[in-house]
């Protein structure tokens, strides 16, 4: 009986969730930081995408720990999984998708097209989600976008995973060969001008479930681990903190490595790419085995109900936190200060203004994104999403 609340839902894991997008918007804005701290600094808060890692470590465990032991290979099982799994990301990315490109047709901003030929075809291709297996269209539309092909992928291979994982026993080489079929791939189209498709090998190891799925595999490992165990949070080890220690290590180390030409963090080096996709994913594991087995202050915290609400509403954070309506904002700023120092202007006075400060306007556009993303997730994002459960979308509804 103590397993069932985990099956069902775990509040912790919920916060986590917001934990991961707040990482990947401080890797994002810490230009924010650079007249305030050291460059070594500014450096640690780059390599803060590892917020990524933790999000696909999480799918892993969840979509294990949830259907390992129940998923069948047959029609209906399959389409009522991929229904739940529609239900859960697909709206509000569809949404969110169509403002990016509504947007382009105002703006004509080139950072949602990155010069393809047809916005309209692109805007298919991000629907379908297949522009995340191109180097040159990975950060088009919803730049953070790319990480949902990976996602996607995942969840359509998972049952297939778990199937050759029960029937031939050696899990371990599942990554070997996914990640072998990725090199090959490369190896195959990197001398093809396809907007990169496969490009090159770093594109394939940070950008592509062929390259990533080991991230996924650490999540499924600790699902395997932990799914017969009492998790009553009375284990006494100290897991939780040792794991969260070794995954700011792992930060630690990649902003010690050189940056490749073009790139802007340590992740893009050879290293890099060991440190986050391998080592990075094995201590988020143990991190989150902690936060199963262990009652800690860190728990307690991420269980909180405010929040948990921050983690139900992360993933349109996620999706907004980068893009048009930051970029909105970033010029709502910047008129706001110009119109306060007309005003001073006016008035003969030599005061500051609370918009001139880059740091304070990355904080205003955080807490406004956030109410921004929790509105949306109450009026939009969570009852389409009892919509289409309840649905016949796929398969017809039981309920």
């Amino acid at each position: 009986m103590a397993q069932k609340p985990l099956l069902n839902y775990i509040p912790a894991l919920t916060g986590v969730r917001a934990l991961a997008a707040y990482l990947v918007f401080i890797s994002h804005y810490a230009y924010g930081f650079d007249d305030n701290f050291p460059h070594a600094v500014q450096r640690f808060l780059n390599e803060f995408h590892i917020g990524v890692t933790i999000f696909f470590v999480l799918s892993g465990f969840l979509i294990a720990f949830r259907y390992f032991d129940t998923f069948k290979l047959t029609g209906n099982w399959f389409r009522q999984y991929l229904k739940n799994r529609v239900a859960r990301i697909y709206p509000m990315y569809f949404l969110l998708t169509a403002g990016a490109f509504i947007s382009y047709y105002f703006t004509g901003d080139q950072k949602i097209t990155n010069g393809f030929g047809s916005p309209v075809g692109l805007f298919l291709m991000h629907i379908t989600f297949v522009r995340g297996f191109f180097d040159q269209l990975k950060f088009t539309g919803i730049a953070q976008g790319w990480s949902l092909t990976v996602e996607e992928l995942f969840y359509f291979s998972a049952p297939f995973m778990f199937y050759f994982a029960q029937r031939y026993k050696k899990f371990y080489v599942q990554p070997f060969i996914i990640t072998g079929a990725g090199l090959l791939l490369v190896l195959m189209f990197r001398n093809v001008n396809w907007y990169g498709f496969f490009g090159n090998f770093t594109f394939m190891m940070l950008y592509t479930f062929l390259g990533r799925c080991f991230e996924f595999f650490a999540g499924i490992q600790l699902a395997l681990i932990v799914k017969n165990k009492t998790l009553n949070g009375a284990a006494k080890t100290r897991y939780t903190y040792l794991g969260f220690g070794l995954i700011f290590v792992c930060v630690w180390i990649m902003s010690l490595l050189p940056i490749p030409k073009g790139e802007v963090a340590g992740l893009h080096n050879p290293w890099g790419i060991i440190t986050n996709n391998y080592v990075l994913a094995a201590s988020i594991a143990l991190f989150f085995y902690g936060l199963l087995t262990e009652t800690t202050v860190l728990k307690k915290l991420l269980s909180n109900k405010f929040v948990e609400l921050l983690g139900k509403s992360s993933y349109i954070f996620y999706l907004i936190h980068l893009g048009y309506m930051y970029d909105f904002l970033h010029f709502s700023f910047n008129k706001l200060n110009d119109d306060v120092f007309n005003l001073y202007d006016k008035w003969g006075v030599d005061w500051s203004s609370p918009f001139q400060y880059d740091g304070l306007n990355v904080l205003y556009a955080f807490i406004i994104l956030n109410a921004v993303s929790v509105i949306l997730f109450k009026l939009i994002e969570e009852p389409l999403n009892h919509y289409i459960r309840k649905s016949n979308f796929l398969i017809s509804s039981h309920k």
